[in-house]
């Protein structure tokens, strides 16, 4: 789920000062027939074409609410970590999702917008009443994903991950859960149309990987986002070294 680089301190005490305006009732959009359809042929055909599978699920938390902080490599990377949540965090899960998505990238974008249950965010606008709806769904019970990087990797790599997913995780009083994605740039990044599935130098499908570490709790840490993002990047950044 494309997203959107969020916050800064001043912007995360605005959560709960500014006012909230109707625009927010239209969000989270909601998956529908449709959706759910998209979603689990994606997931079948990701199934099909790579090595898909999961570490670590234990450490996904029994009940909701929590925020998902993940990397961020492809298009897809929300349909592919909730394949392996429960069903019942994945009916309730809802993505932030900068605005354009769904309405720079065609039919694919308002898709993705629709599976993932998107909440727009502008992406160079005021990102203020979008964020105040992400904690309230938190608030309510909710999954929420989140992409601390902002955008989508360039090169594979990890990118300096933004304070968001912790201000969002502090202001809702949730746990966040540290998902990497391994593999998926090489299977379907930015730089391709489509996705590419086979590794023609291996001779196999490509293998997809999504990791789950161990809940982070905001009173770990004494409820500071900085340092709840700091820890935040350390997994990320280890996974990442691991990876490779």
């Amino acid at each position: 789920m494309e997203d959107i680089h969020i916050m800064s301190p001043d912007a995360g005490k605005s959560i709960n000062q500014t006012k909230e305006t109707p625009q927010t009732d239209t969000y989270p959009l909601e998956r529908g027939f449709l959706g759910n359809v998209v979603y689990e042929l994606a997931v079948i055909a990701s199934l099909a074409a790579l090595r898909f599978t999961s570490e670590g699920k234990e450490n996904i938390p029994e009940k909701a609410p929590y925020v998902i902080a993940a990397n961020h490599q492809t298009f897809v990377d929300g349909m592919w970590i909730a394949h392996f949540l429960p069903r019942k965090h994945f009916d309730s899960m809802c993505c932030l999702a900068g605005a354009d998505l769904g309405t720079s990238y065609g039919i694919f974008g308002k898709l993705i917008m629709r599976v993932g249950q998107a909440i727009a965010v502008e992406r160079y606008g005021n990102p203020v009443r979008g964020l105040i709806k992400a904690k309230k769904e938190v608030e309510n019970g909710r999954v929420l994903l989140v992409h601390p990087e902002g955008t989508r990797t360039h090169d594979g790599k990890i990118a300096e991950f933004k304070d968001g997913a912790a201000y969002l995780a502090v202001k809702a009083n949730a746990p966040i859960l540290p998902v990497y994605i391994e593999g998926g740039y090489q299977a379907f990044s930015r730089h391709m149309k489509r996705p590419h599935t086979w590794d023609h130098t291996a001779h196999r499908r490509k293998k997809v990987v999504i990791h789950y570490g161990k809940p982070l709790y905001p009173e770990e840490f004494g409820k500071d986002a900085h340092k709840l993002t700091a820890a935040l990047t350390e997994w990320m950044l280890q996974m990442e070294k691991n990876a490779n």
